[in-house]
């Protein structure tokens, strides 16, 4: 059992897709619901980004500098000092209901992001995929709330979670067609719902557990090999970072949470868990 340390204020209301990459100098996430994307500082301090949106789903660097940011319906791209430099076609209407929520790019630097209704109708949402010659196509569906997303280090396997589910599956992944879907774990009721994940440099899945106050580690073969406690119950998303990629940053949540309760929700926390993880993959684009 390891323990998370706190290392922000509780600067998001709701703080998910945590992201580390040396090539914007290191940690960033989102402050979901207001549409910020935040980064921390060599002080301590958080900056944050407004992107126009009323949702930022998720940030990833790109391959040439800058990031991609996936707002609400939209694919936006940014440069390097944080101008936005293109923003797609909403990939469905106005008026559905329909947000996008989390997702990471695959091994030839095609970004997947999956969605959901905010009333999580089952079956509502699906994942989407913007190629680098930022083109959308859509990848699979009937799924409800569309989670966390990551890639073993070869590539071949994608890890998956559709939170209702209570499960991270495993899918084959050749050619940019997942297949082949099947449970790597099913989680035992009481320790919450899964949320994002992160891989580590053995393939094992390293996932927040929102309403559970904890990161599990399930090691490749679905085998639970470590628990990382939070003193808040909300946690949305983990990600590997540090000079060696050996500390787990964890970003959490005080939404639906009275004022006054858990004062530390909303904050980033840490833990060194002497394994590393793998790097993120920017996008091609």
């Amino acid at each position: 059992m390891v323990r998370a340390e706190q290392i922000t204020d509780p600067a998001a209301h709701h703080a998910e897709g945590a992201v580390w990459s040396e090539a914007w100098g290191g940690l960033k996430w989102v402050d979901m619901l207001r549409g910020d994307v935040l980064s921390l500082a060599s002080d301590g301090s958080v900056g944050r980004m407004h992107t126009g949106s009323p949702v930022a789903a998720m940030v990833r660097p790109r391959i040439g500098g800058g990031s991609v940011v996936v707002t609400e319906r939209e694919f936006t791209l940014w440069d390097a000092l944080g101008e936005r430099e293109w923003v797609g076609e909403p990939v469905w209407p106005t008026g559905d209901g329909v947000r996008f929520n989390e997702g990471g790019c695959d091994p030839e630097g095609r970004l997947l992001c999956g969605s959901m209704s905010y009333t999580r109708a089952p079956g509502a949402g699906a994942v989407w995929r913007l190629g680098s010659d930022l083109t959308v196509d859509r990848v699979f569906g009937d799924v409800t709330i569309s989670n966390g997303l990551g890639f073993t280090g070869d590539g071949s396997r994608l890890y998956y979670v559709d939170s209702p589910t209570r499960r991270i599956d495993v899918f084959d992944y050749v050619d940019g067609v997942p297949t082949g879907r099947r449970p790597l774990v099913v989680l035992a009721d009481g320790v919450g719902n899964p949320d994002g994940l992160w891989v580590d440099a053995e393939d094992g899945v390293w996932v927040a557990l929102y309403g559970g106050g904890a990161v599990h580690h399930y090691d490749a073969t679905g085998a639970l090999a470590e628990i990382v406690e939070l003193p808040v119950t909300k946690v949305t998303s983990c990600t590997f970072g540090g000079p060696d990629l050996s500390t787990l940053y964890i970003t959490t949540s005080r939404e639906n949470l009275d004022e006054g309760e858990q004062p530390l929700a909303g904050s980033v926390f840490a833990a060194s868990v002497g394994v590393r993880g793998t790097p993120v993959r920017a996008f091609a684009g």
